[in-house]
């Protein structure tokens, strides 16, 4: 009879890139991981975990999972690569970069990096520092979030808002671009909880998205418009007496001003621009405003056009003015890692730059690595870990270009060949969630999330900060942080001292695998009751003067580099988007539809979107399109299409339905190119939005033909 083998469980956090950071537990069965599941007693997580996490076991041992460092025999693209030793691949790196330093300066060295890990030792660290130390080009990451943190800090100063779990107080839910089911399960559940207690859940959303399906009002405008419908809020808010004018008078800078500025921003004026009929708009803004405590959850999707940023600064101001502040459950959310005590300082090095390092931003890879945007040192070798930009940066067509030439030497540290590591000249394989010791990052709740390291990597896979370590071996630097274990890095990357990490240390952590951060409960958390904002006045800010456009985001201590860009208007506002009808007719005549690209439900940017089970469950790659337009270009439901622009093309299979109004098709993010013919980013563009060098991905005009 076999003895039934016992299992052992160890405390785990999710390490992908989304706002819920899920406690979790493994089990582990003869050094084996066995079994993944959320924490039970986690106040967020409660036990689920959501599509793309179930079965995360198996993807620690997926048939083509790198397990070897390998060095490309074949042209580059093809995936033809041979099994080396790791002293081979790191020799083979060492004098490689050795000879283009000694050539071109180190700035012709270039990483590119995201959060496809958010640990803050293999994730957020994971080699800034080396690079940092090695004097490589500096790399500006503003995929996501940098244009809604820099205009959340401009209105309101680095606070975490609203408490996401205190929503289960409040009386009125606005969901206003995050598609929350797909995207923020944990706090759905939270919102859900609310509604069936009374409260009613408003979903805005340029789309009928899973979210918007499951609220109790869901208002459409049309992309890009989202700062005219906030202005029009403003003007009814301000127009029919519902002000709370103590609040505004004690806690608010510029409020006569943006008074004046809302007067000519009517629910009419609004109408003609976001497609929101001018009485819905009113009725909004009367129920927002009366309804207390109101809450406002916002996406980062609000910042992907040109005039994202202010229309995050107008949004942001609606709570003072109605004095939603004063209540638990009452506010604004968008990042509550402003008030986690992570010591990014100490994480990325950047005293460690040099002066006047050259900066590449991740957005403009492709023109950069093809040359067309000319840098002051070329670059001629580029390392790629936690991200994939050929599917997830923009102009995908001119990143593969740039791939191809023989004369980049492209170094990738990944779990499996993605479409960007299939042109690597030389591949590390890395290790996954249970191999390393971390705490991950937690940007959408307050809680610190203990990862164990409770299984060893197959084959030879290890921890990025591991390869870093090992590479400043070779290149003989000698700063401290380049022995650390990865437990001492946890020691170092956190403030235990702060207020925030009262009666918490690293062996608490360790022990509970979670710790909520000092900073009261979801019962008792009104942090803006009395203003108090960590704005340079203290004060809520609708109005700023002399402000200069900035990066801001967890990223932001290694942009230094960054020169301030073109004042920023002093009060926040409707600005258009640029590729529009009405703004660029004569591209709209031969690219008439508006294409938005959200996340996907089966999968956290481009991660999982290999996986057999995660492809099944997600479906191949589509393109919602509405009947009539579907009717006026000959497509019906389940065609083969394809999207394009001057920019590129990909084929997806159409879906024709009403869930997408006339003039706008859908797609979503993450589908890998080799499996597919063509990505979304192969036509979406390169431009800069308003604020925080942020994407414009959802300012993009397409055509859809018959593939």
């Amino acid at each position: 009879m076999e003895t039934q083998k016992e299992s052992k469980y160890f405390h785990g956090g999710c390490p992908h890139d989304c706002p819920d950071t899920c406690s979790m537990v493994y089990e582990v069965q003869d050094s084996k991981l066995i079994g993944v599941k959320g924490n039970v007693d986690h106040p967020m997580t409660r036990g689920g975990l959501c599509v793309k996490l179930q079965d995360y076991e198996k993807r620690h041992y997926h048939p083509d999972r790198l397990l070897y460092p390998m060095k490309r025999i074949g042209p580059k693209g093809t995936k033809q690569f041979q099994r080396i030793s790791w002293d081979e691949a790191l020799d083979t790196i060492t004098d490689k970069w050795q000879s283009i330093i000694k050539e071109f300066g180190s700035e012709a060295i270039m990483p590119n990096s995201y959060l496809g890990n958010q640990g803050l030792v293999h994730g957020m660290n994971g080699g800034d520092s080396f690079f940092a130390r090695l004097g490589a080009t500096v790399t500006e990451r503003t995929f996501c979030g940098e244009g809604s943190a820099t205009a959340w800090l401009l209105t309101l100063g680095p606070t975490a808002g609203v408490d996401p779990e205190s929503f289960i107080h409040s009386k009125f839910i606005i969901i206003w671009a995050c598609n929350s089911v797909s995207t923020n399960i944990h706090h759905w559940h939270i919102v859900k909880e609310a509604q069936k207690k009374g409260s009613k859940v408003v979903v805005i959303d340029a789309y009928a998205s899973r979210t918007a399906k499951e609220a109790d009002w869901h208002i459409c405008p049309k992309p890009g418009t989202d700062g005219a419908l906030a202005m029009a809020m403003m003007h009814v808010i301000i127009e029919e007496g519902l002000v709370d004018q103590d609040y505004v008078d004690k806690y608010t800078v510029g409020f006569p001003e943006l008074a004046e500025l809302a007067k000519k921003r009517s629910p009419e004026w609004a109408e003609e621009i976001t497609g929101v009929l001018a009485n819905d708009i009113r009725k909004l803004a009367r129920e927002y405003a009366s309804t207390q405590p109101s809450a406002i959850r916002i996406g980062v999707a609000l910042e992907k056009s040109w005039g994202g940023g202010q229309a995050i600064r107008a949004v942001a101001s609606l709570p003072a003015l109605t004095g939603a502040w004063r209540h638990v459950g009452g506010g604004i959310l968008q990042f509550p890692v402003w008030e986690q005590p992570y010591k990014f300082d100490v994480i990325c090095r950047p005293d460690l730059i040099p002066e006047g390092t050259q900066v590449v931003n991740n957005l403009q890879l492709g023109r950069v690595l093809t040359g067309e945007q000319k840098l002051k040192v070329p670059i001629k070798s580029m390392m790629c870990w936690n991200t994939n930009p050929v599917t997830q940066s923009t102009e995908s067509e001119k990143i593969l270009e740039g791939l191809k030439r023989e004369d980049l030497f492209l170094v990738s540290a990944e779990h499996f060949i993605s479409d960007t590591a299939a042109y690597a000249d030389i591949l590390l394989p890395a290790s996954m969630g249970a191999e390393q010791e971390d705490i991950i990052l937690s940007w959408g709740h307050l809680y610190l999330t203990y990862n164990t390291k409770c299984i060893e990597s197959p084959g030879e896979a290890l921890p990025n900060y591991e390869i870093f370590r090992r590479l400043a071996k070779k290149f003989g630097f000698k700063e401290e942080c380049f022995k650390w274990s990865d437990s001492e890095c946890l020691e170092h990357y956190i403030d235990w001292n702060s207020p925030a990490c009262k009666g918490i240390d690293l062996d608490y952590l360790k022990k509970n695998g979670y710790a909520r951060i000092n900073v009261g409960t979801k019962d008792n958390r009104a942090p803006h009751k009395e203003g108090k904002f960590p704005t340079p006045s203290g004060k809520c800010e609708f109005r700023i003067v002399g402000a200069k456009n900035f990066v801001a985001g967890p990223f932001r201590q290694m942009y230094e580099a960054f020169q301030p860009g073109d004042d920023i208007p002093e009060l926040p506002d409707y600005v258009p988007s640029k590729e529009t009808a009405s703004a660029n007719p004569a591209l709209a005549k031969k690219y008439p539809l508006n294409i938005l690209a959200p996340k996907s439900h089966g999968f956290i940017n481009s991660s999982y979107a290999n996986i057999e089970n995660k492809l099944k469950a997600q479906g191949e790659q589509f393109v919602m399109i509405h009947p009539l337009d579907a009717e006026e270009r000959g497509i019906k439901h389940g065609d083969r299409a394809k999207i394009f622009n001057d920019r590129g093309f990909f084929e997806a299979v159409s879906k024709v339905t009403t869930d997408v109004n006339k003039g706008i098709v859908v797609t979503t993010l993450g589908y890998w190119r080799q499996l597919n013919n063509g990505v979304v980013n192969s036509v979406s563009s390169n431009a800069f939005g308003d604020m925080g060098n942020s994407p414009t991905s959802h300012d993009c005009l397409v055509e859809v033909q018959l593939a």
